[in-house]
C-alpha cells in the first residue's frame, strides 16, 4: 500500500510525528480488508493491538510517497502477529511487529475460528499490501 505524507501528519519541520508511523500501518491493515469489500470489524468480532514493538531508522517527510509492507509472522489460537515495514524508495524508515488479539465486542478475548484464520493468511500472507 502507498501513503502519501501530508502536512497534518508531520511536526513544524515538516517530520513526520512518530506516532503517525503506527497510524500508517492500521491504514495498511484496514484496507487490507477493505480491498475485498471488506470491513475490519467482523460479524463475531473484532482486532485489538496486544503488543507493539517499534523501530525507528530514518525519518519520512512532507510530500513523501511511502510504502507500507505487511507480513504475516505467527497465527495463534486468539491471537496473530504481523510484521510491517514503512519503506520509501526501497529505503527501510520503519518497523512494526504487532501482535493483534481476537476479541468480542464485550470485550472478551476469544478463538480466531477458521474462516477467520483463513482471511488473515489470505490477507496477510501473500503480502497483499505491498
Amino acid at each position: 500500500m502507498q501513503i502519501r505524507v501530508y502536512y497534518e501528519d508531520t511536526d513544524a519541520g515538516g517530520i513526520v510525528y512518530h506516532s503517525n508511523y503506527l497510524n500508517f500501518c492500521e491504514r495498511a491493515r484496514s484496507d487490507a480488508f477493505f480491498g475485498l469489500g471488506l470491513m475490519p470489524i467482523l460479524e463475531s468480532g473484532h482486532f485489538v493491538a496486544k503488543r507493539v514493538v517499534a523501530d525507528y531508522f530514518l525519518s519520512a517527510k512532507l510530500g513523501d510517497l511511502l510504502k507500507v509492507k505487511t507480513e504475516l509472522l505467527e497465527m495463534r489460537a486468539a491471537s496473530f502477529v504481523l510484521k510491517q515495514i514503512i519503506s520509501k524508495d526501497e529505503k527501510k524508515l520503519f518497523e512494526l511487529e504487532i501482535t493483534l488479539a481476537y476479541i468480542t465486542f464485550e470485550g472478551r478475548v476469544q478463538k480466531i475460528d477458521i474462516s477467520t484464520k483463513e482471511l488473515i493468511t489470505s490477507l496477510f500472507s501473500d503480502d497483499k499490501t505491498k
